[in-house]
């Protein structure tokens, strides 16, 4: 797999690499990273050729898109492709909420998927990001908003469309029932899916992918590693962002054992799995590091033997029918 070739989002005049940059890590989710070492990131994913970035005003109430945006604000426009997020509208003032973000900004945040709501939060990240242009907007994590975000946001980002603010219509979320309604509007272009694509939860061919196969929508996968479990199923890792059931860790480990037996890292295995599916055009990685963004690229480029999905399957740890590199 080439984790830098360029591949096209639907119908659009939108294209990702294969391999796209997460940019939540570097508004210090969990541990804190500074403004310093965001830049190095951003510049060493740079460096190895990643040429799509994702972020959201949710990723450290502000900081995500202002440290992306100046990590890549000096770079030539047309190089590289961002996405950001409407939905949830930040607040002067006041905690953010939200315990994952290890550096406060000083905002919080309230939901707002009015039609007037998107405009602002799109006006908005655009000076946070200091850019003239997002290429991708997705709807964030509407999942107790359906209403709202159909008839309210989905208009108001369809019209950005048609007036060439946006190229590609998006929304993104942890689940695949309310991403497979969006896709039967025929109003998207393509979705962000986490978690529900991997190789311990592939819950998300059951509608969304065959659904986005048909109407030739693009996905982009995050969460490949299930939180951390399928980059590293050592004890305490997490699963959806939860500690990890004996079953779930269980099954981790015995992957990566049969991984390991073809000198694969799990983690390769996990990274390139989505890939396969026709419907998927990039994985989304967090990266906030340059160690991180030096493995990711380095995941990506891991040649893995068919034998090794085969053996996984005759182990009963993939179903035969999924799809494969």
């Amino acid at each position: 797999m080439d984790p830098f070739a360029r591949v096209s989002l639907g119908g659009t005049g939108v294209t990702v690499t294969r391999l796209g940059m997460g940019l939540a890590p570097i508004a210090g989710l969990f541990t804190p990273v500074g403004a310093a070492g965001a830049r190095t990131a951003v510049d060493a994913a740079w460096e190895q050729g990643v040429r799509f970035f994702d972020t959201a005003p949710f990723y450290g109430a502000g900081l995500s898109e202002r440290r992306g945006g100046a990590a890549l604000r000096d770079r030539d426009r047309s190089a590289f492709t961002l996405a950001t997020k409407v939905g949830r509208r930040l607040t002067t003032g006041g905690p953010a909420g939200d315990d994952v973000w290890a550096e406060p900004s000083g905002a919080g945040w309230a939901w707002d998927f009015s039609t007037d709501g998107v405009r602002e939060q799109h006006a908005a990240s655009l000076e946070r990001l200091g850019l003239d242009r997002v290429d991708i907007l997705h709807l964030h994590d509407p999942d107790d908003h359906f209403g709202p975000a159909l008839h309210d946001a989905l208009p108001a980002l369809v019209q950005l469309r048609e007036e060439g603010a946006v190229g590609a219509v998006s929304a993104g979320m942890n689940q695949s029932a309310m991403l497979t309604e969006f896709a039967r509007t025929g109003q998207f272009d393509c979705f962000l899916l986490a978690g529900r694509y991997t190789l311990l939860d592939q819950s998300g061919l059951a509608d969304l992918l065959p659904e986005c196969a048909r109407r030739g929508i693009s996905v982009i996968c995050g969460g490949v590693y299930n939180s951390g479990i399928l980059a590293d199923p050592a004890d305490g890792a997490t699963f959806d962002y939860r500690p990890a059931t004996p079953a779930t860790l269980a099954r981790a480990r015995a992957m990566a054992a049969v991984c390991a037996r073809h000198g694969v890292p799990l983690r390769a295995a996990a990274l390139q799995f989505p890939l396969a599916h026709p419907a998927v055009a990039s994985v989304l990685i967090g990266m906030r590091s340059a160690a991180e963004a030096a493995d990711a690229a380095a995941m990506a480029a891991v040649q893995i033997p068919g034998a090794l999905w085969h053996d996984l399957i005759r182990s009963g740890l993939l179903d035969p029918d999924v799809p494969h590199p």
